[in-house]
């Protein structure tokens, strides 16, 4: 404040009027003179690690190489560089008058211009004032400018403003990006020679060319490093072993550890945006980063060995919902492979990754229980077919079961349940981006891969889940919504103190039951592989884990969980094509578990028993016990107790002679055994029984017993195909008739002969496999199935050429 009073004093009481504006109106053009900011030029877009290492920058607007503006300018440079340009840089206001006069002494002596005695301040200025002469009258402008410079602003904030901006030859700007240029290192970590060199560089940049000048360069080096020597700034040894560096080669490539994170970070943070971040730190670890890029290249030469050219991983933290890796394809790739696409942002066909996201919902909803039997047959739904990947059939399957080997018929089935409006919205709500069409759009084919989700979506949202889990006995059994979010890779030091959370007693997404029992299922671990045969795969962590495969193989998914991380691996083409044998189990899986061994292992998920019930179960069915099931006990979710009881149990008669079924009828109360049967229909039954070494089929009615209500509930046939109603579309052949289709039948007792009717005209007759390949022409048809016993099935179906 004093100079301020002296300046008022000597302005306002020591002058006339006239003189007094004058000098104010200097002064206020002193004052005003100097820009702000001093610099505008754009600098590169530069992605930092959690630890401030670099991990990638895209070049700036104008082509240069220039980073954002150092905070603080390493010891070693600023020695170096004071040393060498401005030895009394800590001294002066800006100007130094010494190093001015010897200047002009040095250009008189040597008839030319050899030093221009300008200080760090006024260089500083001259870097920010672009395309100005040099000359006196522009010298003395950069001097005044210089001497308001040290007013605003304190010697450490002028030399990072100098060490930002200088010119170090091409277009490497500022000693960041020429410390990462020619030496691949933080400047924090320049050795003194390096830093000698790099100080000597602003003054003479061309000198950095290489293959030439590389004797002057060196010896301009070598004499900085003497003047430090002399200076006591280095000891002799330091010296002598700095001179023995060698000097950097042609400029090398800045690190691009993360490109795809790079190139969003400058979408999200930079591209259009008024508030402009070309610094982000980041949440990645620059070594696990590294560690799953090679692991990508590793698996490269065998997917390219299957025309697969591309593959991404990223890893979330859990607790944190911070993302510590981030691969958005295969580094090397190619251009012409689609290297440059972002595959973990980018909309795929999800093929089976979203099947525990319904197990999940239904559980929570009490609509099912995890060992409870879900249909497995052939099937047909509104001209809908879907098939299981090895279009093999169990006729029941527990659901849990179903979900461990990614069966496809039970899933549609369990939709069809649901209904693919709910489980759509349900998606939707727990942050599915791409679900961009109505449900009808999708039918139930959004079970199968009919919808496309990205895998930063998918994994999220497992992530998600796997928190809900953690937090639940924190949050003395309630629901946090903030458990639900997109993942972060922006690093956020929190200073101030977390707001008080908003907890819930219903669970706004997934319930944490729900959840565990869907993780429950997926750390099975094995899978079948593309031949159907089952594959173990090792691991020193305990994963719940997901594949997927699209239809057409052209999309891999894999997504592992535990509690302290989340794992995405998707692998195939970016162009979308399709490659025989990219499966999630074979493609993805390896990847998932290659990464998984660099993580740490944990506990495995508590089990949230305060919102769990223990309930009787039907041990054949799964389903919540009837009277006459054989019972057991499970721990489901608190809405389980609602669930269907078992349909499959029923009361049978028994003659006690023979063991054949009666009624009262034909045989006497007192002749009978009541007993408590497990049944299921024909068809579920044919694909059932040869999985199943414990079913037994029902018992036939005694031959005096098989009339009336009897012979009429217990059908022992049941068609396969075609079901009810069905209309047939047949292909034309190239002769111009309609291409044959199989009809397909199960009877209980297989060995029984069925005789085949259509239309009332006789076809043949069939014995262990009751199939027969038919050609019926166009129109409605009536096939009749009679076995020997005389039961009888019929079924209309209509012939519709194609």
């Amino acid at each position: 404040m004093q100079i301020f009073k002296k300046i008022y004093h000597f302005i306002f009481q020591q002058h006339s009027r006239k003189s007094k504006v004058i000098i104010a109106l200097l002064f206020l053009g002193y004052w005003i003179c100097l820009p702000s900011p001093l610099f505008n030029d754009p600098t590169c877009m530069v992605l930092e690690d959690k630890n401030g290492n670099l991990i990638g920058a895209r070049i700036a607007a104008d082509g240069q190489w220039r980073f954002p503006q150092i905070d603080s300018v390493p010891r070693k440079f600023a020695k170096a560089i004071i040393t060498f340009e401005d030895k009394r840089f800590y001294k002066h206001i800006g100007f130094d008058a010494r190093a001015f006069l010897r200047a002009i002494q040095q250009n008189i002596s040597n008839q030319e211009i050899v030093s221009g005695g300008s200080t760090l301040s006024m260089q500083t200025i001259r870097m920010s004032r672009k395309g100005k002469s040099r000359n006196f009258f522009q010298k003395i402008i950069e001097t005044i400018l210089a001497t308001r410079l040290e007013i605003s602003y304190s010697k450490e904030e002028i030399l990072e403003m100098y060490a930002s901006h200088a010119p170090f030859g091409g277009n490497v700007v500022g000693l960041d990006a020429a410390a990462w240029r020619y030496y691949n290192k933080p400047p924090e970590n320049l050795s003194w020679s390096e830093a000698a060199t790099l100080a000597v560089l602003p003054n003479s940049p061309a000198l950095i060319h290489p293959g030439r000048n590389r004797k002057q360069l060196k010896s301009k080096r070598n004499r900085l490093i003497d003047k430090m020597l002399k200076q006591g700034f280095i000891d002799r040894l330091t010296a002598d072993l700095a001179k023995e560096e060698p000097l950097p080669e042609k400029p090398l490539a800045i690190p691009r550890l993360a490109p795809h994170l790079l190139d969003q970070a400058y979408k999200e943070h930079f591209y259009g945006k008024r508030n402009q971040h070309t610094l982000i730190k980041t949440t990645i670890d620059q070594n696990l980063q590294k560690q799953v890029n090679d692991i990508l290249k590793n698996h490269q030469q065998n997917l390219q060995g299957n025309g697969i050219f591309n593959a991404c991983a990223f890893i979330i933290e859990i607790e944190t919902n911070n993302i510590i890796a981030y691969v958005g394809n295969i580094p090397g790739a190619g251009k012409s492979h689609g290297e440059q696409v972002d595959i973990i942002q980018a909309p795929r066909s999800t093929g089976s990754i979203l099947k525990p996201f319904l197990y999940s919902f239904m559980l929570q909803e009490g609509e099912i229980l995890p060992e409870m039997l879900i249909q497995d047959i052939p099937t047909t739904i509104g001209g809908y077919r879907p098939e299981n990947f090895h279009q093999n059939y169990d006729g029941r399957v527990p659901a849990k079961r179903a979900i461990i080997r990614s069966l496809n018929v039970p899933l549609v089935k369990m939709l069809q349940e649901y209904t693919y409006e709910k489980f759509h919205f349900g998606l939707k709500n727990i942050g599915l981006t791409t679900l961009n069409k109505p449900p009808d759009h999708y039918g139930l084919t959004l079970i199968l891969g009919g919808a496309e989700a990205n895998l930063w979506d998918v994994t999220s949202t497992y992530a998600s889940m796997s928190r809900t889990v953690n937090h639940f006995h924190k949050n003395d059994g309630r629901y946090d919504r903030k458990d639900f979010q997109k993942p972060n890779y922006v690093f956020e030091d929190h200073h101030e103190p977390m707001a008080k959370k908003q907890l819930e007693s219903e669970p706004p997404f997934f319930s944490a039951s729900g959840s565990w029992l869907a993780f429950d299922a997926m750390r099975n671990l094995e899978r079948p592989d593309s031949e159907g045969n089952w594959k173990s795969f090792s691991s020193s962590n305990t994963i719940a884990w997901k594949t997927g495969t699209s239809f057409g193989f052209r999309d891999a998914w894999a997504v592992g969980v535990t509690p302290k991380y989340a794992v995405g691996v998707w692998a195939g083409n970016a162009d979308g094509e399709g490659r025989p044998g990219l499966i999630g189990v074979r493609a993805a899986a390896p990847i998932l578990f290659d990464i998984f061994s660099l993580l740490p292992s944990g506990k495995w998920f508590e089990q949230p028993v305060d919102e769990m019930v223990q309930i009787p179960v039907c041990i054949e069915s799964g389903y919540r016990a009837a009277s006459i099931c054989n019972i057991d006990s499970m721990w489901v979710p608190a809405a389980g107790v609602k669930a269907t009881s078992c349909p499959f149990h029923q009361m049978i008669n028994l003659d006690k002679n023979n063991g054949l079924q009666v009624t009262s009828d034909c045989e006497s109360p007192s002749n009978m055994m009541h007993v408590s049967w497990f049944v299921l229909p024909p068809v579920e039954e044919y694909y059932f029984k040869p999985h199943h070494a414990f079913y037994q089929t029902l018992p036939p009615f005694r031959l005096d017993c098989q009339t009336g209500i009897a012979a009429a509930t217990n059908n022992p046939m049941q068609l396969i195909y075609p079901k009810e109603l069905t209309k047939i579309f047949v292909p034309v052949d190239l002769d111009g008739k309609l291409s044959r289709t199989v009809f397909k039948v199960a009877h209980r007792n297989p060995s029984e002969t069925i005789h085949w009717h259509l239309d009332e005209s006789y076809l043949g007759s069939t014995s262990d496999f009751h199939e027969m390949e038919l050609n019926p022409e166009k129109g409605y048809h009536l096939l009749t199935l009679v076995d020997k016993k005389g039961n009888r099935l019929e079924r209309k179906f209509r012939i519709i050429g194609k």
